[in-house]
């Protein structure tokens, strides 16, 4: 395996196909020898061997997929449903919003953005998922403390709160395909987010 491959994150689900994180290819080996994987999906990612067992001379072999679906249900998330709320961080909001100033419409670089509050704090604004748009720094310190409407800018799509599983995506660092694709199957119809990513894959 090369250090490239080695970058590549696992997508952990619980028994139901639920998605629930991302974890390295330690952990994942982990639970693999732990008996906690259940079944998986995807596809072959890794081959790790281990050491040559004493009595029969055998090298241990374990393979890991890309979606591994481990035991156990996550009965909290299923309870908070609709009610779930994601940690908000300048990562997962940027790649929300495909790194596009949504005041501009030009794609940026993570470093040249900033979150912008549309209704800013100064005026009752929170900093909540639906408060807050991507913008680059000129339209941020353009707009200061006013709402769009006050600063004569427009604002080119609503924010919003991402679901778990778009939350899991948005955490990702380098999604493959089967990855995205089982996301987005969890995915409400209605989504913003699944309505970019088809844009940008057309």
């Amino acid at each position: 395996m090369t250090l490239l491959e080695l970058n590549h994150q696992v997508l952990r689900t619980d028994i139901s196909g639920m998605p629930l994180e991302w974890v390295g290819y330690q952990d994942a080996v982990r639970l693999y020898h732990l008996g906690q994987v259940a079944y998986t999906c995807g596809s072959l990612l890794y081959r790790v061997r281990g050491g040559i067992c004493a009595r029969t001379g055998r090298r241990s072999i374990i393979e890991v997929n890309s979606i591994i679906a481990t035991q156990g249900h996550n009965h909290a998330l299923t309870r908070r449903g609709e009610r779930y709320v994601p940690p908000l961080n300048n990562p997962a909001l940027f790649k929300r919003d495909s790194r596009l100033c949504l005041y501009c419409g030009v794609s940026f670089r993570s470093r040249e953005l900033s979150r912008d509050h549309v209704t800013p704090i100064s005026q009752g604004g929170l900093d909540t998922w639906n408060n807050v748009v991507t913008a680059c720094r000129r339209c941020n310190n353009h707009k200061a403390g006013h709402t769009p409407e006050q600063a004569g800018m427009q604002l080119l799509a609503v924010p919003f709160v991402p679901t778990h599983a778009e939350y899991i995506y948005l955490q990702g660092r380098r999604v493959l395909a089967d990855q995205m694709e089982f996301l987005r199957a969890h995915f409400p119809r209605s989504s913003p987010l699944r309505e970019r990513l088809a844009r940008i894959s057309d």
